[in-house]
């Protein structure tokens, strides 16, 4: 099946004026930082080795915009795209990577109410979808009432947990869904996502899995947001319904996380409040002819992006390298695939698609985890790679 990935489909709508930097695998060079400016990838290495020292700089917008005029091409994006589709890839041509290297790989869960009730029916159904949809029923109106508009960690939001306790619904994903303390955890390893065009892993031994549509921040060091990029941060839904303390398990396997295709940076037409109202569509499409799409709002988040970057980053926790953060999804599938009441799994070979108009698109193809190339390049790889390029 193909990935479709073309530009007029990759490249956000005002693609004109946004400001957008990845990273190009270039064989025989190494990654190496770009900007995707009329249709070309241009050379962004002298300015910032790595994407996480770019976003360092005291204003990265007016740095990269500075530095375009004479920055070099090195190929164009037409042919890169062409070439980024994992399952049809010339190794001896550049592909596009995920595009954040040193950051780490964050994410908060349980960030819309929607999502919300399906973590507490994953709780409940202990990781079997057979019970799924009769859980659904019963918890729905007592959440869905209770639950709209909460603010996290209000009074209001208090005496819902009190009154929930007393019906006998307490959840752990209810305690940060709607208590002072969002749920922050480490998707993925440094330098372990993939890009647009990638294959992206399931356990092969997960039953009910789903992607997770999301916006993810780019995030320097010094706990500012200068940039958004698409995410699918890939959960096996019977794993995590198990235990919550699978939840490693449940998230960081080969090939689990993508992001890409690019970061848009922060500028005048761009900024933290379009990702505050961004509309996220998302497409799958099954190798047998299954369909699904849906659609995650921003505008429904229950805490500010702003106000989740500040409890990743702090006095209590440091990123020196700055830090990548999936801001959760409302997306979560109930479309049943495989008979009444099982709900939605992936299938081997499924096309997911994320968009939304001023990101552009990521796709990737599902595969099993076992099944897509190990990941091998790691922070050794990359700290020798730059020194040999005398980039260090």
């Amino acid at each position: 099946m193909c990935v479709s990935l073309d530009l007029s489909r990759t490249l956000p709508e005002d693609a004109a004026d946004a400001l957008l930097i990845g990273r190009l695998w270039q064989p025989g060079v190494g990654p190496t930082v770009v900007a995707c400016r009329d249709g070309m990838l241009l050379d962004l290495s002298r300015l910032g080795a790595t994407v996480s020292q770019l976003l360092e700089l005291p204003n990265v917008a007016s740095a990269v915009r500075a530095f375009l005029s004479s920055a070099t091409p090195l190929a164009s994006l037409e042919s890169v795209l062409a070439n980024s589709d994992e399952g049809k890839r010339d190794q001896v041509r550049p592909w596009l990577l995920a595009p954040c290297d040193l950051q780490v790989v964050k994410a908060s869960g349980v960030t819309f109410v929607a999502s919300l009730l399906e973590r507490v029916i994953e709780e409940q159904a202990r990781g079997d979808a057979s019970r799924a949809q009769a859980i659904r029923a019963a918890l729905s109106g007592i959440l869905g009432d209770n639950l709209a508009g909460i603010v996290p960690g209000s009074i209001e939001s208090a005496r819902v947990k009190q009154v929930l306790m007393e019906q006998g619904v307490w959840s752990q994903y209810l305690e940060v869904g709607i208590g002072p303390d969002a749920e922050i955890f480490t998707k993925a390893p440094v330098l372990s996502s993939v890009g647009t065009g990638a294959q992206v892993g399931i356990h092969e031994e997960s039953k009910w899995n789903n992607p997770e549509p999301e916006v993810v921040l780019a995030v320097n060091s010094r706990g500012i947001a200068v940039g958004a990029a698409l995410g699918n941060d890939v959960n096996l839904r019977d794993f995590e319904g198990r235990s919550a303390l699978l939840l490693g398990k449940a998230k960081d396997n080969n090939a689990s996380c993508a992001i890409g295709p690019f970061i848009r940076l922060f500028d005048p037409g761009f900024t933290i409040d379009d990702v505050r109202g961004a509309e996220l569509a998302m497409q799958v499409d099954g190798p047998e002819g299954f369909t699904m799409r849906g659609t995650s709002s921003l505008s429904m988040i229950s805490r500010d992006p702003l106000d989740i970057v500040a409890q990743v980053i702090g006095p209590n926790h440091q990123y020196p390298d700055g830090f990548m953060l999936f801001l959760g999804t409302m997306f979560a599938p109930t479309q049943d695939r495989h008979g009444p009441g099982l709900g939605f799994t992936h299938e081997v070979g499924d096309v997911v698609r994320v968009s939304t108009p001023q990101l552009g698109a990521l796709v990737n193809r599902v595969n099993h985890c076992s099944s897509i190339a190990p990941w091998s390049f790691g922070i050794t790889a990359m700290m020798r790679n730059l020194a040999q390029r005398g980039l260090l």
